[in-house]
C-alpha cells in the first residue's frame, strides 16, 4: 500500500464524524518567517513551526498552523499519531469535512496548495 498525505474516512457506527487525516512531517525550530506549510506531495505535508519540540510546544503550533490554513477551529484538529515524533498524523473534523469525500479532499488540497504558494 502506498503512503498517502491526505485521506478521508467516512462516518461509521464507531465514529460518528467524517474525518480527514493528514500525514505531516514537522520541522520545529524554523525561522518565524518560514512558519507554515512548506510543501505538499503524495507522501506528506511538510509543516514548519517556530516552536521548539519540547513540552508539546511544537504540537500546539502544528495544530495552530493547520487550523489557520484549513479554516477549521483548533478544536476540530487532533494529533492522533506521533505526539513525540516529527512524523505525525492529524485528524480533522468540522464544517466542510462533512461535504463528502471528493469535495473534502479537493478542498483540503486546494487550501494546502494555496498555503504553499502564499509562503
Amino acid at each position: 500500500m502506498s503512503a498517502r498525505a491526505i485521506w478521508y474516512v467516512a462516518a461509521t457506527k464507531k465514529s460518528a464524524k467524517n474525518t480527514l487525516y493528514m500525514h505531516c512531517n514537522v520541522k520545529p525550530g524554523a525561522n518565524k518567517n518560514r512558519e507554515g506549510i512548506a510543501s505538499v506531495d503524495d507522501e506528506a505535508i511538510e509543516v514548519c513551526v517556530a516552536a521548539q519540540a519540547r513540552e508539546g510546544e511544537a504540537n500546539k503550533a502544528v495544530i495552530k498552523v493547520l487550523s489557520e490554513v484549513l479554516d477549521l477551529p483548533k478544536s476540530g484538529l487532533q494529533i492522533t499519531q506521533g505526539l513525540k515524533s516529527r512524523n505525525k498524523t492529524v485528524a480533522a473534523v468540522g464544517s466542510w469535512v462533512n461535504s463528502g469525500e471528493e469535495e473534502c479532499l479537493k478542498r483540503a488540497r486546494e487550501y494546502l496548495d494555496n498555503a504553499v504558494e502564499g509562503s
